[in-house]
């Protein structure tokens, strides 16, 4: 091979050693953004993508677990009893859910999609600790707001007073566990305000769930992206009941936002929180990083609910704005009083998890505990696909006494505890193997990026390394004449002036300033031969003062 060829080898290998840097660089930056781009035309939602027909229909089976807190001991609930309200917990009592996706419509102009949420649930005896004939007695809610709302005039308080008395109301009612959740029951309340005011009394009859099963308006009007713009809007809602600020809460507290349950935003850091809305709490519950967990072999992210999601200003002032009417209640619960016709109803984590130690001390039989209570959602990082989904809610009354109202004149200031739910689902392996595809391409991509770094940098490096390597190696002979230009660079160069010289001087008695220099004869392997005139006594000559290679202070 010629020189010249060997010298336009060496240049393109530097070349294409350049070309894979920048390369790698490139994909460092931009890989994740262009694999979440490619996918997003793949699983945007839409009548023939492949996320519909899960989406539409849960391929999973739900489990709706339900439980009732029964009220032991309702005649000593009064003030100076010295008795604490005591319940035991009944359940639970599993439903098994048929969800289904209802009414939808396709909004191209921005790329959303509007639907009901239409489920069905069926009684699981053999997962249920009970039956639905259990008998149970709780708070009576509907007496207690009646008692509220006529409290505020003298002619309210007679009404209220006279009606207790004629249909025996009295703090608590017992009724079955089905009529306390998705059968209902019916309150003369009920029927009376219906009657005079049917604006505020939407239903006909009273429980938890009802009119829920089969129900394709429970959840509301809801309007979601797509994702076909924007692969990280995919199942963000946009809407809920045509709104996107509920009015409940005052500003961002109220805004629409968050997931429906079915999709989270991509690409999701151990720094990022992820929302999940609840139309039933009229806000969004946001979901905190709190560990790394393995699905099935995947690596995947917990979030869950911490104290973030029922603070009301205690630990973040900008969450503020969750207390109604100015009234801010000890950390631990949400008022949904504006999206429960102004009902006395808060909601907290099961058994007050993570609530302030208050609520506990005032009553008697509820234990709190994370494995049991924990809020969390995990989620496969990349995609920002739910693996395993648990946890939920707890529904409690805020008791406290009305003057004026002979029943509730005298009772104590109590969150009663009435019951909770809560959903459980996780991914089969077979979903998991599926999911585990979008991690291992972004493997792959990091491994290709790593390997066009690598390359670069030996291509670019490898011919100036080998030149090095071999100078290093080579004969000094070689290496004393690549550095002979350099040396006599540096003595012929040097200013007179110069501070350090390389030369031994030395002053005579005459006053003449003499310079001897030593020069040895070096032998043949020091690479460096020089003429030397020969003097038998010292081998040395002198170099006069005016010669050209003596350098004069």
């Amino acid at each position: 091979m010629t020189s010249r060829v060997r010298h336009w080898a060496r240049l393109g290998t530097v070349i294409l050693g350049i070309c894979c840097i920048a390369s790698g660089i490139y994909l460092f930056r931009n890989f994740i953004e262009m694999f979440t781009r490619v996918r997003g035309k793949e699983m945007a939602l839409s009548p023939t993508s492949r996320s519909f027909e899960g989406w539409k229909v849960s391929p999973l089976p739900l489990n709706f677990d339900v439980y009732l807190f029964n009220w032991t001991n309702p005649h000593e609930f009064y003030v100076g009893s010295g008795k604490k309200p005591r319940f035991e917990q009944l359940g639970p009592y599993r439903f098994r859910e048929h969800p289904d996706k209802v009414d939808i419509e396709w909004h191209n102009q921005n790329a959303s999609v509007s639907f009901h949420k239409k489920s069905w649930f069926y009684f699981d005896a053999a997962g249920s600790n009970g039956s639905l004939t259990d008998i149970v007695t709780q708070v009576n809610t509907v007496a207690h707001a009646a008692a509220r709302r006529g409290a505020d005039s003298w002619l309210g308080r007679i009404t209220v007073n006279f009606a207790n008395k004629a249909y025996s109301q009295d703090v608590t009612v017992t009724k079955t566990v089905d009529e306390m959740l998705f059968k209902g029951y019916e309150h003369q309340f009920i029927k009376v305000g219906k009657l005079l005011r049917p604006q505020d009394v939407p239903y006909l009859r009273v429980g938890f769930q009802y009119p829920r099963n089969g129900s394709a308006s429970f959840d509301g009007d809801i309007n979601m992206f797509t994702g076909s713009d924007d692969i990280t809007k995919m199942g963000q809602i946009h809407t809920w009941n045509n709104l996107t600020h509920t009015g409940a809460f005052e500003g961002t507290c109220g805004q629409v936002r968050g997931s429906m349950g079915e999709f989270f935003p991509p690409n999701l850091s151990t720094n990022d929180s992820v929302y999940m809305y609840m139309p039933k709490m009229c806000r969004a519950i946001p979901l905190d990083y709190t560990e790394t967990v393995t699905v099935h072999g995947v690596t995947a992210y917990k979030f869950s609910g911490t104290q973030h999601a029922v603070d009301n200003g205690t630990l973040r002032p900008e969450t503020s704005c969750y207390c109604v009417g100015g009234k801010c209640m000890p950390i631990g619960v949400i008022n949904i009083g504006p999206c429960a016709y102004n009902a006395s109803v808060y909601m907290s984590f099961p058994h007050f998890y993570l609530a302030d130690a208050s609520y506990l001390e005032a009553i008697e039989g509820l234990l709190p505990e994370r494995e049991k209570h924990e809020f969390f959602m995990t989620l496969e990082p990349n995609a920002g696909v739910p693996m395993d989904v648990g946890g939920g809610f707890q529904a409690n009354y805020y008791m406290e006494p009305i003057r004026g109202i002979d029943i509730y004149e005298n009772v104590p200031k109590v969150m009663i505890p009435m019951m909770w739910c809560e959903e459980r689902v996780r991914v089969s392996e077979e979903i998991a193997a599926d999911i585990a595809l979008v991690p291992l391409i972004v493997l792959l991509g990091q491994i290709v990026t790593g390997i066009l770094l690598a390359g670069g940098l030996i291509c670019t490096c490898w011919y100036p390394t080998r030149q090095v390597t071999h100078f290093c190696q080579s004969d000094p002979k070689a290496k004393a004449s690549a550095f002979s230009p350099l040396a006599a660079f540096g003595v012929n160069s040097a200013a007179p002036s110069a501070p350090t010289q390389p030369f031994r001087s030395n002053t005579t008695s005459s006053g003449n300033d003499r310079v001897g220099v030593r020069l040895l004869d070096y032998n043949r392997n020091s690479g460096l031969r020089d003429s030397v005139t020969t003097d038998s006594s010292a081998r040395e000559r002198l170099i006069a003062e005016g010669s050209p290679d003596v350098i004069v202070r």
